[in-house]
């Protein structure tokens, strides 16, 4: 996850007032401030995070690696490693993640899909010592 690699920059902004109507692809790391109605997408190839403040209001699918919410989404969520989701988050529609980390306040109107986890290596089973006596 991110904690790993660095996290890339946030690059553009979608400034409080304003409103986009039509999909946007973004690289590295956007903030949407305003309102958008359309699809949010991160381009494929490199990290990417997406931060939906306070103030906004998307209407449209978001897919991206680290999403973080504090707004309103109206919509699916893909999240390919984190969603967080802040106090302020009002989600209307269906969420997958790798991750997930919930404040409370934050609120999902639909389904929670983990995405599926890589087939982790099988470790032996514990045994517990007993006594021979």
């Amino acid at each position: 996850m991110f904690g790993i690699k660095k996290q890339p920059p946030i690059k553009s902004l979608i400034a409080e007032g304003s409103c986009i109507e039509g999909n946007l692809k973004f690289t590295d790391g956007l903030r949407v401030d305003g309102k958008v109605i359309g699809d949010i997408r991160s381009s494929e190839g490199g990290a990417s995070i997406l931060v939906i403040s306070e103030s906004a209001v998307v209407t449209g699918l978001i897919h991206a690696d680290h999403v973080i919410i504090n707004g309103r989404v109206i919509g699916p969520i893909h999240a390919s490693e984190l969603l967080e989701l802040q106090p302020k988050a009002k989600i209307e529609g269906d969420v997958s993640y790798k991750a997930l980390e919930m404040h409370q306040g934050a609120v999902i109107s639909g389904k929670l899909c983990p995405l599926a986890h890589q087939v982790l290596e099988e470790k032996p089973t514990l045994k517990l010592a007993a006594n021979n006596n």
